[in-house]
């Protein structure tokens, strides 16, 4: 048998709480998109090899598929071809939805029944932020509720997902996101990655956040981007993205970037832009705008400013709302 995956890749506007003061902590909110995506394609074996007819993630693929077979003690072997895939440390969250879409590939081919949620367990993601795990299952805009924190709880300190066990958040509300919502991604040419030990030293140096601008945090998503989003105000949200750029823990994510991500956060703005902003730690860096022409219109902009400044990649998607499919090939 052989099967094709398609997943989206995914904006992640910001974690809500870092605080803990009442016993939970992170939360997030953030979208799927239809592009970048990944295309995997893989098809049983009659040995116990696994095979992967690519270069650039080989590797990664080999070492999900390995974990995955060694869970669900999988006696068989597997072959993957990669046809598309999303860029890496940049912020659209590759590793969650590779994970995942090896995962699922092995889970179906070999009839073991698992749950995404299971699945995500197995391959450890979703240990701070939700927003990964629970677009590839449902697609649009994503509301997760953290996790429980303080001794003997799901977590006791302050990690990113890649350094934390904890399980993946439940979802608090999906919603659809219109199609016309057009959101321009830039991703300029910095080699300043945030990951790894440097990511988890900025979690730990700049938490606990104040409760006061978690509070904020709180009220900009329930007052403001929520409400837009649900009557359908680009510019209310649009606000909203803006405004979560300057509080709580996505102000420090901001705060370390080089200068170039700043001020292209603010030429978005000012181009046309209902809101802009940093996905996760970048350097994703993301426009809203209403319909294709006035994406179009920003996109060509920000390529003049990014060719000005070092270049980089620009280019236009919208919201995914359905998340993963798969179809069976033969």
């Amino acid at each position: 048998m052989k099967i094709r995956i398609i997943t989206p890749s995914r904006l992640h506007f910001a974690l809500i709480d870092l605080s803990g003061d009442l016993g939970r902590v992170d939360g997030g909110v953030g979208v799927a998109l239809n592009y970048p995506k990944i295309v995997l394609e893989a098809s049983s074996l009659p040995n116990n090899d696994i095979i992967v007819n690519n270069g650039y993630n080989s590797e990664l693929i080999y070492d999900i598929a390995k974990n995955v077979f060694k869970h669900l003690e999988i006696d068989g072997g597997i072959e993957f071809n990669l046809t598309s895939s999303i860029p890496r440390h940049v912020g659209l969250g590759s590793k969650t939805q590779m994970s995942l879409a090896v995962a699922f590939a092995v889970n179906y081919l070999f009839n073991k029944r698992k749950t995404v949620y299971e699945l995500a367990k197995i391959v450890k993601r979703g240990g701070t932020s939700g927003i990964g795990v629970n677009v590839f299952q449902k697609g649009g805009f994503i509301l997760d509720a953290g996790h429980t924190f303080g001794k003997n709880k799901q977590k006791n300190s302050f990690l990113p997902s890649r350094a934390s066990n904890a399980p993946p958040p439940p979802v608090l509300l999906h919603y659809t996101v219109p199609e016309n919502w057009q959101f321009v991604i830039a991703l300029p040419n910095i080699y300043d990655e945030i990951e790894g030990l440097k990511e988890i030293n900025v979690f730990q140096n700049t938490c606990p956040i104040s409760k006061e601008e978690v509070g904020t945090v709180s009220r900009l998503i329930l007052m403001v981007l929520l409400p837009g989003l649900r009557e359908e105000d680009i510019e209310v949200f649009g606000r909203g993205l803006s405004e979560l750029q300057n509080v709580g823990f996505k102000k420090q994510e901001v705060d370390i970037q080089p200068t170039i991500i700043k001020d292209l956060i603010q030429f978005m703005a000012d181009n046309g832009a209902y809101g802009s902003g940093i996905s996760s730690f970048g350097c994703t860096t993301y426009g809203l705008v209403e319909g294709v022409e006035n994406a179009k219109k920003l996109e060509h902009k920000t390529e003049e400013f990014l060719n000005k400044n070092g270049g980089g990649k620009v280019f236009i998607t919208n919201v995914n709302n359905q998340g993963m499919k798969f179809e069976v090939l033969t």
